[in-house]
């Protein structure tokens, strides 16, 4: 149950398991024996039947090949070419172009904090085009602190009493910030009463014999409370990227409380960094358009989707999924769940919920942007290793075989090469670690 414990896990699930290119790699060898073994009782018929013919080839060779021994009898002759085709052609290197960068890949995301749960999510991760990111907890640092109490009936402690008393029973990081305010003004809180969560909007109960009701705009408009008389307030604060919160009580608006969420001191390098890659940047969030927009211009992010319901995020990864083929998403929340899971590429950040942690396939064990980054990064790395190993390993054969065919290789050095090429594979995976 520790959280060491979980890392390994992860970990070594990751590297025993199977990506897509393993699989091509996996159907390549199953007829690729088959194939070589029928090369080399080929290679043995042909030897016996045009003996005279390929020994002139062998006595040419023999001044730049010591081994090449031309006045063997038919039968070696022929039995060397053949076992040489078959020791030559051992699939060993094709066995371990993928697995080798894939261990070597996920040991150095592990060492720089970021946990892939499958070998699956470090191939699709570098296919991504687009990412989409929560805002609170993921770009900003998820600590948001009130800046602004704007009362319409009440003084600014009563307004703070009656909204902190109500939150006092939530642990949404808005309804912390009210709270961690009102502490801090030494308020004392009454216990609240008949409370009722309304998802993505806001919350209701009773505080001291009054309905209290704090939420957004779209609350406020469903009870049909007014509060257009301090919509320049709202509009003003907004455009500071803060977060408007509305309180009523007994019907009646009270007052209006602003919150700020701090960015991440790397959001603004990493998303910078993301667009580099060329990927494009989606921030979805649940928090007011202007807000929202206000964040998304200082970061150069390309879209924003606002006053997203946690219910309609998985259904805006569908839309995107659509527009722009394979999409990631990074998210801390638990309304961040559904949406992860349905990304090609969850990343949650680990500084988050389980939940988002369990549905993810790559986990941001710090917590930073720039992580993200680093993953992708990572993902190219690994995935070009892979392309390259696959490529030796085939391109070996395919030089070696017709050489083997031929009788220019003899048994003992056909597995020198052979195991030659296994140790290239090995050794360039390695070389992930100097790369990166």
């Amino acid at each position: 149950d520790t959280f060491l414990a979980q890392v390994i896990k992860l970990v070594e699930e990751c590297q025993g398991s199977k990506i897509p290119i393993q699989a091509f790699a996996d159907k390549i060898t199953a007829r690729f024996v088959p194939v070589v073994i029928v090369i080399a009782l080929l290679t043995f018929a042909i030897w016996l039947l045009f003996t005279p013919y390929l020994v002139k080839i062998l006595f040419w060779a023999q001044s730049f090949l010591p081994w090449v021994k031309p006045e063997l009898s038919p039968i070696s002759l022929a039995i060397f070419a053949a076992v040489a085709v078959l020791v030559i052609a051992c699939p060993c290197a094709l066995g371990l172009a993928t697995p080798t960068a894939l261990m070597v890949g996920s040991g150095l995301g592990a060492e720089r904090g970021i946990l892939f749960r499958s070998g699956e999510a470090i191939q699709t991760l570098q296919e991504v085009k687009a990412i989409v990111l929560d805002k609170t907890g993921t770009i900003t640092k998820g600590r948001p602190e009130v800046t602004d109490i704007v009362p319409s009936n009440l003084t600014e402690s009563e307004l703070l009493e009656y909204s902190a008393s109500l939150e006092s029973g939530s642990e949404h990081p808005l309804a912390l910030a009210i709270i961690e305010s009102a502490r801090a003004r030494n308020i004392k809180l009454s216990q609240p009463e008949n409370l009722e969560a309304i998802a993505g909007k806001g919350i209701i109960g009773k505080v001291n014999g009054k309905e209290v009701l704090i939420g957004n705009r779209f609350l406020l408009e469903e009870k049909g409370i007014e509060y257009s008389f301090l919509t320049d307030k709202i509009e003003e604060l907004e455009k500071k990227a803060k977060t408007i919160i509305l309180v009523a009580i007994n019907q009646k608006l009270a007052g209006i409380i602003a919150i700020a969420d701090a960015l991440k001191e790397d959001s603004k390098e990493a998303l910078k960094d993301l667009k580099k890659l060329g990927l494009k940047l989606i921030m979805l969030t649940g928090d007011n358009e202007r807000t929202a927009k206000a964040i998304a211009q200082e970061l150069g992010i390309d879209q924003v989707r606002a006053n997203v319901l946690p219910a309609d995020k998985q259904k805006e990864i569908e839309r995107l999924q659509k527009e722009y083929g394979i999409v990631a998403m990074v998210g801390d929340g638990i309304n961040d769940a559904p949406a992860l899971t349905q990304a090609n590429v969850g990343i949650a950040i680990g500084t988050g919920t389980d939940i988002a942690i369990e549905a993810s396939d790559v986990t941001l064990v710090r917590g930073n942007l720039s992580s993200v980054v680093t993953a992708i990064k990572l993902s190219k790395a690994t995935f070009k290793k892979i392309k390259q190993n696959l490529f030796w390993a085939l391109f070996y054969n395919v030089i070696a075989i017709p050489l083997a065919m031929l009788g220019l290789l003899h048994p003992v050095i056909a597995e020198i090469a052979m195991a030659a090429s296994s140790i290239n594979v090995v050794t360039n995976s390695l070389r992930l670690k100097k790369e990166l």
